[in-house]
C-alpha cells in the first residue's frame, strides 16, 4: 500500500511518498511540479516489483521551502541526506528536468548513492539564447548596475521588477522570496562538466517536441555521458514520460532489470 512520510532533515519536514517492495528506485520531480506528477510512472515500477520513493522537493507540494535561497548544491546534499536516512543506497535514481539536475551532481559526486540513473528531459545545461536575447541581458544588468553605483536603488529596484515583470519566464513568476532567488541561482549553473564524470548505465528519455529542455540537450548530455544511451519519443513534449507513459514503463523496467 502506498504510504506518505514526514523525513526530518535539518530545518526540512520532506514529505515523501512510497510503495511497493523490492529494489529501490528515487524519483526526483521537475521544478514547479512534485511527487503527484510522478505518481503515474511511480505506481507502475512499484507494480513491477521496484520499492519507489517519491519526496516533494522543498518549496514544492506539501514541503515547505528552505528558509533562504539554495543552490542546486543543497538540494543534492538533502536528497543525499534522505537515501541515506531511509537506507535505501544504492538505488536507481529518476530525475525530470530540475529533478534531473540533481541527479546529475549526485551521481557524479556521491557515486556510491545510485546503482542507474534515468534522466528525463533533464535540465542542467546552459540554453542557446538567440543574440537579441544575450543582447538584452547584457544591456539590463549594466543599466542596473550603473544605476546601483550611482546610489539611485529605488530606480534599480523599479527598472529591475519591470524588467521581471516583461521577460521573467513562467517559472519565475510563479515564485518568490527566497525560491525567486533559489530559482536563479538554479538555472544559472551549468552542470555540463558534471556528465563525463558520472560512471552509472544512464538512459536518457526525451521528447522531441520538449520546449523547455530542447532535445539538443538530451543529444549533448548522451555524448558527455560516458555509458549513455538516448530514447526518444516522438510527438512528445516536456512531460515525455507522462505523454508515453505505457512506452516509459516498458523501457524503464528492462533498464533496471537487465
Amino acid at each position: 500500500m502506498p504510504s506518505t512520510d514526514i523525513v526530518p532533515l535539518g530545518d526540512v519536514p520532506l514529505h515523501v511518498w512510497s510503495e511497493g517492495s523490492g529494489p529501490p528506485v528515487l524519483l526526483l520531480h521537475g521544478w514547479g511540479a512534485s511527487s503527484a506528477l510522478l505518481r503515474p510512472l511511480a505506481e507502475k515500477l512499484a507494480a513491477h516489483g521496484f520499492a519507489v520513493h517519491v519526496p516533494d522537493l522543498p518549496g514544492f507540494g506539501d514541503t515547505p521551502p528552505p528558509g533562504e535561497a539554495w543552490t542546486i548544491y543543497q538540494y543534492a546534499d538533502l536528497v543525499a541526506d534522505y537515501v541515506k536516512r531511509a537506507n535505501i543506497a544504492p538505488c536507481a535514481a529518476f530525475g525530470h528536468s530540475f529533478g534531473g539536475r540533481i541527479c546529475l551532481v549526485l551521481s557524479a559526486a556521491q557515486p556510491h548513492l545510485f546503482t542507474k540513473v534515468i534522466l528525463a528531459n533533464s535540465a542542467g545545461l546552459r540554453p542557446q539564447l538567440p543574440r537579441r536575447v544575450r543582447w538584452r541581458t547584457t544591456l539590463y544588468r549594466a543599466a542596473r548596475t550603473a544605476l546601483e553605483r550611482a546610489g539611485a536603488h529605488s530606480f534599480a529596484a523599479w527598472l529591475r521588477a519591470r524588467y521581471n515583470a516583461r521577460y521573467g519566464s513562467a517559472d519565475f513568476q510563479a515564485v518568490s522570496g527566497a525560491m525567486r532567488q533559489t530559482f536563479l541561482n538554479v538555472i544559472h549553473e551549468d552542470l555540463a562538466a558534471f556528465a563525463p564524470r558520472i560512471p552509472h548505465p544512464t538512459l536518457l528519455i526525451w521528447g522531441d517536441q520538449d520546449a523547455d529542455t530542447p532535445l539538443w540537450m538530451g543529444q549533448k548530455l548522451e555524448s558527455l555521458i560516458p555509458d549513455a544511451g538516448l530514447v526518444v519519443h516522438h510527438g512528445a513534449g516536456h512531460y515525455s514520460y507522462l505523454d508515453r507513459l505505457e512506452e516509459t514503463v516498458i523501457i524503464v523496467n528492462h533498464f533496471l532489470k537487465n
